[in-house]
């Protein structure tokens, strides 16, 4: 089919292949100019399910003729920025289009930007929604420096290409909240398995790894006895000395088990390579940067009258079946085998030996640095005895 509107023809035919959102977006402007409509500048808003960000986007500018990303996080609907801007009117206020002729010295300089937009020679501006198919709402705004500004054929030119250029934008829209809240919930590796259709249950692999298994201690009394925010604010704040702290030092966080953590750091294809060897330094590194911000935390709990925390880490190498498990209605990504039981009874010894890390043999060896041992102890679900080792004192 042929469309008298070049750019919805573009959009139709060849736009929606584009799966590179900056790609997308150069090919979008180039799409406009060959059309007749001369572009100095172009952004695409769009609108997220997001746990940090409210939006990202991209700009297009005739100078640079190169796009860049931008991402606004949450805190950004509170600024003044924000507010005084016509993304707001758009968002929030259910605007339609949104003109000004930057040319007439009459012009309505209504938002800050407007001003910068002038100052840049723009002569015309228009913002205009996205709206996505259950009504949620991004935006489009483009600015010429053409003498006269845009022509009403370029403008209505610009407008019925938005039904078409809204399906494409809530369609990367969709897959990049998907991506970000598959990686955001699951972990990144596993969230990257789902998303490449390891979805059946049985899918999955077996992989050597650094296995960690943190638990914090007392919880159950400090559940009964705290008020309930303020135990979920404590529980948040504890998941961001532990569960971070192994995101930053490369593991993948699998569950959280009520206030435990199960995590792991792969392994390369042997126990020699650089890469186990910095699997296992690398958790061990995030134990000690786990245990100084649950030391920090707990000078803050003081300060504010509440009570500490504590929590034990068990660190295992070994393998283990990394897959999708579950009833047929209910699927998780988890690992499961020996080796990831045997992490989590290291974890109960932290208890028993009131130590806050303890590893096995196996961990030690890997890692090759030196360890404090503990002797040799039964694991319970396990015959035979374990030697078992933890944390130098610091100097």
């Amino acid at each position: 089919m042929l469309y008298n509107n070049s750019v919805i023809q573009w959009l139709l035919e060849e736009g929606w292949t584009y799966e590179d959102k900056t790609l997308f977006t150069q090919k979008l402007a180039e799409a406009f100019l060959n059309a007749g409509i001369s572009l100095a500048r172009l952004r695409l808003s769009i609108r997220l399910l997001h746990p940090q960000a409210m939006g990202y986007g991209y700009t297009w500018d005739d100078q640079s003729e190169e796009v860049e990303y931008f991402e606004a996080g949450h805190e950004l609907r509170d600024s003044d920025m924000y507010r005084q801007s016509p993304f707001a009117a758009i968002f929030e206020e259910n605007a339609g289009a949104i003109r000004r002729v930057l040319h007439d010295p009459n012009c309505l300089m209504d938002y800050p930007i407007l001003q910068d937009l002038r100052d840049e020679k723009m002569t015309d501006y228009v913002a205009l929604p996205l709206i996505f198919s259950d009504g949620r709402r991004s935006a489009i705004t483009l600015a010429t420096r053409c003498e006269r500004g845009f022509t009403t054929k370029q403008l209505t030119d610009i407008y019925d290409a938005l039904p078409a250029l809204s399906r494409i934008v809530e369609n990367h829209a969709l897959k990049h909240t998907a991506e970000v809240l598959l990686k955001t919930y699951l972990g990144q590796e596993t969230g990257r398995h789902v998303l490449s259709g390891k979805v059946k249950r049985g899918d999955g692999q077996r992989i050597r790894s650094v296995i960690w298994f943190s638990d914090m201690r007392q919880s159950t009394t400090l559940a009964e006895t705290m008020d309930s925010d303020l135990f979920l604010e404590m529980l948040n704040n504890y998941f961001d000395c532990t569960a971070d702290a192994v995101l930053e030092h490369g593991g993948e966080v699998l569950r959280y088990i009520g206030d435990a953590v199960l995590a792991i750091f792969p392994l390369g294809p042997d126990d020699g390579c650089q890469v186990s060897q910095n699997a296992a330094v690398n958790a061990a590194n995030a134990a000690k940067t786990a245990l100084k911000r649950i030391a920090a935390m707990n000078r803050r709990q003081i300060k504010k009258g509440h009570p500490e925390v504590a929590c034990g880490i068990g660190l295992h190498v070994g393998e283990v079946m990394y897959g999708n498990i579950g009833t047929v209605k209910r699927l998780e990504f988890s690992v499961i085998g020996s080796s990831a039981n045997e992490a989590s009874r290291l974890e109960d010894m932290t208890k028993t030996l009131q130590v806050p890390v303890v590893v096995s043999e196996k961990f030690k060896d890997l890692h090759g640095g030196s360890w404090k041992p503990l002797g040799l102890h039964a694991l319970k679900g396990f015959q035979h005895k374990r030697q078992l080792f933890t944390l130098l004192p610091p100097d």
